[in-house]
């Protein structure tokens, strides 16, 4: 079945939870990701395989110049087939023609190949503090 992908497309809170469950490894939240995207984001890439929610990526900005990648998710048996890659290319198309000059991502070492090598990105240097 094809998979299609939509630009703030409309979701429901409960298969972006399970999406985020799934993908980072923790039991389904009850987070308000509609209200947090619409509140703080430039927008977000859905995926889709017919009805069912396959991936979501969260495009969150300043306002201005900067975008920010935010929770790349795929449904676990979608993975390694492109689907994560596709979310990222509209996510980029889009924050270029809202005029953005900079899409920034961080991510965990075991994801360096998908976002350098896969999507595109430049490894830089950043820092970090825990808070």
């Amino acid at each position: 079945m094809t998979i299609t992908y939509e630009w703030r497309g409309g979701f429901d809170n409960a298969a972006v939870n399970a999406l985020h469950a799934e993908g980072f490894d923790h039991a389904p939240l009850q987070d308000d990701w509609w209200a947090q995207v619409n509140r703080h984001s430039l927008g977000w890439v859905c995926a889709r395989q017919g009805e069912e929610l396959v991936g979501f990526v969260n495009v969150a900005w300043d306002g201005a110049v900067h975008a920010f990648v935010l929770d790349t998710l795929v449904t676990a048996r979608l993975r390694r087939h492109g689907v994560g890659t596709e979310l990222v290319a509209v996510a980029v198309r889009q924050a270029r023609a809202a005029g953005c000059e900079w899409l920034h991502v961080d991510f965990d070492d075991h994801l360096r190949g998908f976002y350098l090598e896969s999507c595109g990105f430049q490894a830089t240097g950043a820092g970090l503090i825990a808070l």
